[in-house]
C-alpha cells in the first residue's frame, strides 16, 4: 500500500501526541498519592488518628468517584475541548495540593483538600484515556495501556520525591504539585486524534446494562476484583515496607529504602501495561488480565511471609507485585469499549471506573485495620479475594461466544 505525505504526517502527530499526553499525564498524577507518602513524616510531626490518616488516601478516591459522575452528568469533557479541560483539572490539583502547605494536616480542611485534589484527577486520567483513543487504529490495548502505565508512573513520583527530600514532607508536596502545574503546559503539545469519538452524554439508565449484559458484568467483575487490590498496595506498600525494613535496620534508612522500594514498585506497572496490551492485542484480553490476576494475587498470599525477611526478598517480590497488580486494567477498560453498544460506551465506562474506585474505598480502610489487628504477617493476604473474583470471571467470560468481540478473545 502506497504511503502518502498525509499518512506520514498522521503518524507524526500522532507519536507527538501520545509522547506529549504520557508525559502530562505522569506530571499531573504527581498528588494522587502524595499524602499516603508523606504520612509517615505527617504523622511524626502531627497527632492525628488512625482514621484520619487513611481518610488522607482515601477522600482522594472519593473526590475521584465524585468529580467522575459530575464530570459524566454535565458532560463537561464533551463541552469542552479535552486538552483545555485537561489544563484546567491539572491545575485545579495543583493549586489544591499545595494548598496543604497551609492548613493544619489533622484539620477537616486537609481532608477537602484531598477531595477537591481527587476530583481534579476526574478531568485527567478518564480526559487523557479519551484523547490516547482517537488516535488508536488496530492498537487500543496498547494505547491504553500506555496511558495507564503513565497512571502507575504518576501515582509512584510522590515515594522518588519523598526519597529525595528526606524526612521534610512539606518539600514532596511542593514537587508534586510544580508537577501538575508543568502538565497544565505540556498537555498543549498533543493533538487531536482523528478517531475521536463524538460527544455522548451520560444516561443514568443504562446503569442496569452493565449488570443485565452477562459479558459486560464479567468484565465489571473482573474489574473490580482488580480494583480491590490495586489501589490498597499503592497506598500502603510505603508503610509496609518501613515496618518490614525496620527489624534490619534504624528508622531513618528504612523510610529512605521504602520510599525508593515503592516508587520502584509502582513505577514498574507502566512496564507491565506497556506489555500487557501488545499481548493483548495479540493473544487476548482474557489470556492477559487472568495472568496478571494470578500473579498479582500470588503476591498478595505471599506479601505476609516476605514481611520482616531480608529487604532484597522482601523487595524483590514487591516488585512482581507492582508490575502485575496494574497491568491488567488498561484491559478491562478496552474489553468495556469492545463489549458496549456504540452509543453507551462512555456511559459503560464511567459506571465502571466510579465503581470500581468505590470500591478502593474499603480495601484502602480496611487493610490497616486488618494490620493493626492481626499484623502485617497476615493483612496482605485479604487483597488476594479481589484477584480471585477476577480470574473467575474472565475465564468465564472467556468460554461464551461474545468474547469473539475482543482482541482475539478466544485464542
Amino acid at each position: 500500500m502506497r504511503t502518502t505525505t498525509s499518512d506520514v504526517r498522521t503518524r507524526s502527530a500522532k507519536r507527538r501526541s501520545i509522547a506529549a499526553l504520557i508525559a502530562a499525564q505522569v506530571l499531573a498524577l504527581a498528588p494522587w498519592f502524595s499524602g499516603s507518602a508523606v504520612l509517615p513524616a505527617l504523622r511524626a510531626e502531627v497527632v492525628m488518628s488512625d482514621l484520619h490518616a487513611t481518610a488522607l488516601t482515601s477522600a482522594v478516591q472519593a473526590g475521584f468517584v465524585l468529580g467522575a459522575l459530575v464530570s459524566a452528568v454535565l458532560g463537561l469533557a464533551d463541552r469542552f475541548e479535552p486538552r483545555r479541560f485537561f489544563m484546567v483539572a491539572a491545575l485545579t490539583a495543583a493549586l489544591c495540593n499545595a494548598a496543604l502547605l497551609w492548613v493544619d494536616p489533622a484539620s477537616p480542611w486537609a481532608l477537602l483538600l484531598r477531595l477537591a485534589t481527587g476530583a481534579a484527577m476526574a478531568g485527567i486520567y478518564p480526559v487523557g484515556m479519551k484523547l490516547a483513543a482517537g488516535w488508536a487504529k488496530g492498537d487500543l490495548g496498547l494505547l491504553v495501556g500506555l496511558l495507564v502505565g503513565a497512571l502507575a508512573l504518576g501515582s509512584a513520583s510522590p515515594h522518588l520525591f519523598k526519597a529525595l527530600g528526606g524526612v521534610d514532607w512539606r518539600l514532596t508536596i511542593t514537587l508534586t504539585s510544580l508537577s501538575a502545574l508543568a502538565a497544565a503546559a505540556v498537555i498543549r503539545l498533543a493533538d487531536i486524534g482523528p478517531a475521536t469519538a463524538p460527544p455522548r452524554r451520560f444516561v443514568p439508565g443504562a446503569v442496569a446494562l452493565v449488570w443485565q449484559d452477562r459479558p459486560l458484568r464479567l468484565v465489571t467483575l473482573g474489574y473490580l476484583g482488580h480494583m480491590w487490590e490495586v489501589y490498597a498496595l499503592w497506598a500502603w506498600l510505603a508503610i509496609f515496607l518501613d515496618a518490614s525494613f525496620r527489624v534490619h535496620m534504624a528508622a531513618p534508612a528504612a523510610g529512605f529504602w521504602a520510599a525508593i522500594a515503592t516508587f520502584a514498585a509502582i513505577g514498574l506497572g507502566a512496564v507491565g501495561c506497556v506489555l500487557a496490551g501488545l499481548a493483548a492485542d495479540r493473544i487476548g484480553r482474557t489470556a492477559v488480565t487472568t495472568l496478571a490476576l494470578a500473579i498479582s494475587g500470588a503476591c498478595a498470599l505471599l506479601a505476609g511471609f516476605s514481611f520482616g525477611a531480608a529487604p532484597a526478598l522482601t523487595i524483590l517480590l514487591c516488585l512482581v507485585w507492582g508490575t502485575s497488580a496494574i497491568a491488567d486494567s488498561a484491559q478491562f477498560s478496552a474489553a468495556t469499549t469492545e463489549l458496549s453498544p456504540p452509543d453507551y460506551v462512555g456511559t459503560m465506562l464511567t459506571i465502571q471506573t466510579c465503581a470500581g474506585f468505590s470500591l478502593t474505598l474499603v480495601s484502602i480502610h480496611l487493610l490497616p485495620v486488618l494490620a493493626s489487628a492481626l499484623g502485617w504477617h497476615l493483612a496482605p493476604a485479604v487483597l488476594a479475594i479481589g484477584p480471585a473474583l477476577g480470574i473467575w470471571a474472565m475465564l468465564a467470560l472467556r468460554r461464551r461466544p461474545e468474547a469473539v468481540r475482543l482482541a482475539h478473545g478466544r485464542r
